[in-house]
């Protein structure tokens, strides 16, 4: 006697897509056609003729020395508020401070993640600059000249520092719920067993956090990396990062080459897509952890 198989179930159609209709716009006509338009461009004339010669322009000077400043850039500012975002992160969540302070850091640090270009320039320059008013009480109250020192604002000291503004504060929201992932059986079963404080963290809490906490610092990274408007505004094109470099390039009288400039950007993104794929992975690995 045959035997029917069961109907397989038609698919119906939803309209739960409708809903990711604007991001997958938004992506392809400011995302991938860009990207295409960019990589195209890398290799074409002005006259829109194939040629190499933008790719071997990356290796002429002084591109490779704009690459490796904004790469030092990115790395000092990436660990330097990494670590500082960490350790208010654990502050935070493992220190027993009063329940007003963890709400109102958290508002702060959304805030100043997002607070960049023109306007965290001028506020730098009004407090650090020459005649800013932290500058002038050191100087007329206590008799500290930090210029005088070696301190420069529109060095890469000062522009680290800066960058620093918005960088620990995006580190801080982004470890605090992966610092509250730790499971307190876990933090027990290690004192149970005769672990201390340290123990319990270099055995086995910085184990955990670690793909979470380098994921951050190259989330950071390409945060610094990719920054244009507060590096110009604040030291008007003395310190010739990458982004600026491009900007002279594509807008520049002397020096303009589009065509350099969108071989330039393709060279941004490639360091980018490494500092994203870097970050998922590792973001992948967290998660699998804290399950």
């Amino acid at each position: 006697m045959a035997t029917t198989l069961p109907a397989t179930p038609r698919r119906r159609l939803t309209w739960t897509w409708l809903g990711l209709a604007p991001f997958f716009l938004f992506a392809i006509f400011f995302i991938f056609l860009p990207s295409a338009s960019l990589f195209i461009d890398s290799f074409r004339t002005v006259e829109g003729e194939f040629t190499l010669a933008n790719i071997a322009g990356l290796f002429a000077p002084p591109i490779p020395e704009s690459y490796w400043l904004s790469i030092r850039i990115s790395a000092f500012t990436a660990l330097g508020g990494g670590l500082l975002g960490f350790m208010m992160a654990y502050a935070l969540t493992m220190g027993n401070l009063p329940r007003w302070l963890r709400p109102f850091t958290l508002t702060f640090a959304g805030v100043a993640s997002n607070f960049a270009g023109v306007p965290l320039a001028f506020a730098f320059i009004s407090t650090l600059g020459r005649t800013g008013f932290v500058t002038v009480f050191l100087r007329s109250v206590l008799g500290i000249d930090v210029y005088d020192a070696g301190f420069n604002l529109y060095s890469f000291l000062g522009l680290s520092l800066t960058y620093m503004y918005f960088q620990f504060p995006l580190m801080l929201l982004i470890m605090v719920p992966a610092i509250e992932g730790l499971r307190r059986e876990w933090r027990e079963a290690a004192e149970n067993l005769g672990a201390s404080t340290w123990q319990f963290w270099w055995r086995v809490g910085l184990p955990i956090l670690m793909p979470s906490l380098l994921g951050t610092i190259l989330l950071l990274f390409g945060n610094a990396f990719g920054a244009y408007a507060t590096a110009y505004a604040l030291t008007g094109g003395q310190l010739n990062i990458i982004t600026i470099e491009i900007g002279a390039q594509m807008r520049g009288d002397v020096l303009r080459n589009p065509n350099l400039g969108y071989a330039m950007a393709l060279g941004m993104v490639a360091i980018m897509a490494v500092c994203i794929t870097g970050y998922t992975w590792l973001q992948r690995i967290s998660e699998r952890w804290l399950k």
